[in-house]
């Protein structure tokens, strides 16, 4: 695919953005990667942008686990678990996915995302339990949500933060912070396994993943130093996450539904 220099300019801002949400949040980063390269880097087809925000998003949620680490905020048994399951449902997701026509993809994608952003609003006060681990009481609890959250994010082209976050929460009762840090395992996992399977019928861009890449890295370091700080106020850093997700999933709900009834009307 040949971009312009613009269109690259826009994807390293883009990565930039997306690794600080993924810093911030621990998901959220295909939310906006999605969105951000079709309307405004420009990306026609919806399956190339979506295989490659995967990849991107993959990497740069190892970017921003590097970071979560070295503050210990992350469950790395919780993120194993759950990651493992998910890559499973991932595989099977994103080859579904790749049979729907994307213009129904990318609404249906914001459809769930105000289902997601209205759980988190109304849960934003619950603490949650610094002291949790996986253990075998949860640990089917915790498989069964990875499994599930996969399938989701494989059929959607994202990591899948968005929905490992409270996916984690509600298996665990771990607090929003630790769930931040530890669904970055899981993000990259489901990322990596959607691009793969994406890349194999080549809806990759390889350049612009790069680029999209190198961005996110410097992003993502915002993002972790300011999660910290949010999490140090009740509720603050999951009503920013949830409103990031809602105000996303209108926008998207304008432009994508706009093309599908246009698409509709013309059969």
């Amino acid at each position: 695919m040949n971009l312009s220099t613009a269109q690259y300019l826009l994807g390293a801002g883009s990565g930039s953005l997306v690794g600080f949400t993924l810093g911030l949040v621990g998901g959220g980063g295909s939310i906006l990667a999605v969105p951000l390269m079709v309307y405004l880097v420009g990306i026609r087809d919806a399956h190339v942008a979506i295989g490659t925000s995967a990849l991107a998003v993959a990497v740069n949620a190892l970017s921003g686990l590097f970071h979560h680490a070295r503050t210990q905020t992350v469950k790395w048994r919780c993120g194993g678990l759950y990651a493992a399951a998910g890559v499973v449902g991932a595989l099977a997701g994103s080859t579904l996915g790749k049979a729907v026509d994307g213009k129904k993809l990318l609404f249906l994608f914001a459809l769930l995302m105000i289902g997601i952003a209205v759980t988190m609003l109304r849960k934003r006060h619950n603490e949650g339990l610094t002291s949790v681990q996986c253990n075998r009481e949860n640990a089917p609890k915790v498989l069964g949500f990875g499994f599930g959250t996969g399938i989701f994010s494989g059929f959607f082209g994202i990591g899948g933060g968005f929905l490992i976050v409270p996916g984690l929460i509600a298996s665990t009762h771990m607090p929003m912070l630790n769930a931040v840090g530890t669904s970055l395992v899981a993000v990259a996992a489901f990322g990596l396994t959607t691009a793969l399977n994406y890349a194999a019928s080549g809806y990759v861009d390889w350049g612009l993943a790069i680029i999209f890449i190198m961005g996110g890295i410097v992003g993502g370091v915002l993002g972790a130093a300011s999660a910290r700080r949010l999490a140090a106020e009740r509720g603050m850093l999951t009503a920013v996450f949830a409103g990031l997700i809602f105000a996303v999933a209108l926008y998207m709900l304008w432009r994508s539904g706009g093309s599908l009834l246009h698409a509709i009307s013309m059969v």
